[in-house]
This record gives structure tokens, C-alpha cells and sequence, in this order.
């Protein structure tokens, strides 16, 4: 099972090493490359099948994120995916396990999630390296920020009737995460699938650029300046960083859409856990779990 609506890669300078897209390629997930005029055949030759040539250069990726925006609502779908290049696998989360996936069934289950509700208008998948195995996670944090993927609501307006787009040119999805839980709207982060990015700055291309010197503290102060109430500059990681408060989204509920009935039970949609020990096991998820039950009760005798 794949994504129905469309999955884009905004990239620049990545062709030799294309993450996201080997990633997607790897799942049997279709998209397609956003690229700039310049670097088209690089593109090319490193195995590009499907580009989109942008109109413009060097304008930031905010512009180029916009310009997928009016191409996605240009090709009449309700939402869109828009993935950075810099990711290098994708996970499902079970019992606090990552676990490679397979295919591109994750993608048509936030789909189906996202559809059910009439103002959720961003989700996407948290990063593994912010899921700890001690930690246990529900399924999804609601009304929270959604970095590097998004299935974005294409036609999403504000109250006033004004159609969402990206601003700034730094950190333009948080900033974007914000406007719309600000005015009573909602974002999904899940939690039961994972996405595994590489840390920034450490490949070059993208925005790396952007980031070096004083990079850091203008993308934090930026939007801290943009939302003052919310946001703060503080060093993480020995390194400038935004930090939002996110707790008074918590009064933004989701609003099933009219006629949107939740069957009872688990849907898997037809996934199943693969599991590797001595000769191995193959099985549905409910399999799988009553095998690790049974190991935890050994390993406690």
C-alpha cells in the first residue's frame, strides 16, 4: 500500500547522496524531486527518474516550499506530502521497538487518520532519535510542531479566509505549526511511525549553508521575534536553538468530520511485524507481541 496523494522532495546540492529519495525508493514510495533548473542533470545522473523543475534560483527553500504548495493545489489534491532530503529511513514504533518498514503503508495510514478530522491541517512523523526505548510514547502528540515531513491540508485557510502558505525564511514549519494551532486549529505528530534524519549540518547542501556562523542564533531569534509569547532562544546541544511552549494548544481539539464513523478494534492495514531469532518468525503484529510476551516472563523467572 502506498501514499495516495502526492509526496514531494524539495532538494538542492544532495544529488550524490539523494537520502530521502533512495529511502522512498527503497519502500516502493512514489514522489518526485523538486529541483532548480541548474542541477538538473546532476540530478539526473545520479538517478533521478521523476523532477519537477523549479521557476526560480537560489530564492530559500520557504519559496520553494510555496511553490509545491500552489503545484499541489493546482493538481486538485486535498493534501499533499512535502519531505526534507535528508532523511535516511523510515519506522514503525511498536512497544517501544523501531522497526524498518517495508513499504509505504505507514504513509496511507496517517492519510487515513488525517482524513477523518475536519481541522487537522498538518501531520507527520516525529524523529527517531527523540523516541527513547524507556520512554513510552501514545500513538500520536497532538498540537505540536511537525518537522522535515508534513501532509499538509492543501487548501487550509485561516479564520479570515486567507490560504496558509510559508513565511520567514528560517524554520518556516514550526512558524507555519504555530499560526495554525494559534487560530484554534490542529497538528498531529505521530509517534507510531518514525522518521530518521541526519543531524543538521552535517551534510552538505540544503540549508546547511544558511546555518553555519551565526546561522543558528538568527533561525532561533527569528522566531522568537514572530512569537514571543511562545518561544524563547536557549543553547541545546551546544548550539542555538528555538524552544516553544507548546502547552496552551491543549484546548484545540480535533472535529470529526461529518458522516466519519471509527470502526472498533486495531486496523493494521494489513502490516505485519517481521521478527528475526534463530530460525525466525513471520507474523501480524498480535503474533509477534505474544511471542515477546512470552520471552519477558523467561527472562523474569
Amino acid at each position: 500500500m502506498n501514499p495516495k496523494y502526492p509526496v514531494y522532495v524539495p532538494t538542492k546540492g544532495r544529488f550524490a547522496t539523494r537520502m530521502t529519495a533512495r529511502a522512498l525508493e527503497r519502500i516502493g514510495v512514489p514522489f518526485v524531486e523538486v529541483v532548480e533548473k541548474q542541477e538538473v542533470s546532476q540530478y539526473k545522473n545520479a538517478g533521478a527518474q521523476k523532477l519537477l523543475v523549479l521557476p526560480h534560483q537560489n530564492k530559500g527553500l520557504v519559496v520553494t516550499r510555496n511553490w509545491i504548495w500552489d503545484h499541489a493545489l493546482a493538481s486538485g489534491a486535498e493534501y499533499f506530502w512535502t519531505i526534507d532530503d535528508n532523511i535516511y529511513n523510515f519506522y514503525r514504533l511498536n512497544h517501544n521497538t523501531k522497526i524498518s518498514v517495508a513499504d509505504g503503508t505507514i504513509f496511507a495510514v496517517m492519510e487515513s487518520f488525517t482524513e477523518r478530522y475536519e481541522n487537522l491541517l498538518i501531520a507527520g512523523m516525529n524523529y527517531e532519535f527523540f523516541v527513547t526505548r524507556r520512554e513510552p510514547r501514545p500513538p500520536f502528540t497532538l498540537n505540536t510542531r511537525v518537522y522535515s515531513n508534513m501532509l499538509i491540508k492543501t487548501d487550509g485557510r485561516n479564520p479570515t479566509g486567507h490560504p496558509y502558505r510559508n513565511e520567514g525564511f528560517y524554520n518556516d514549519d514550526t512558524d507555519l505549526c504555530l499560526r495554525i494551532l494559534k487560530d484554534g486549529f490542529c497538528t498531529v505528530l505521530f509517534n507510531a511511525f518514525l522518521i530518521k534524519k541526519s543531524v543538521t549540518m552535517r551534510v552538505a547542501g540544503g540549508m546547511t549553508p544558511h546555518y553555519q556562523g551565526d546561522g543558528r542564533w538568527k533561525m532561533a531569534e527569528e522566531l522568537r521575534k514572530k512569537h514571543p509569547d511562545v518561544t524563547k532562544v536557549v543553547k541545546k546541544w551546544g548550539r542555538w536553538q528555538h524552544q516553544v511552549d507548546y502547552r496552551g494548544f491543549k484546548k484545540n481539539k480535533l472535529k470529526r468530520k461529518p458522516g466519519v464513523k471509527i470502526k472498533k478494534g486495531v486496523d493494521n492495514f494489513g502490516m505485519y511485524l517481521r521478527y528475526k531469532a534463530g530460525a525466525g518468525l513471520l507474523g501480524d503484529s498480535n503474533t509477534i507481541n505474544k511471542h515477546r510476551a512470552k520471552q519477558r516472563k523467561r527472562r523474569m523467572r
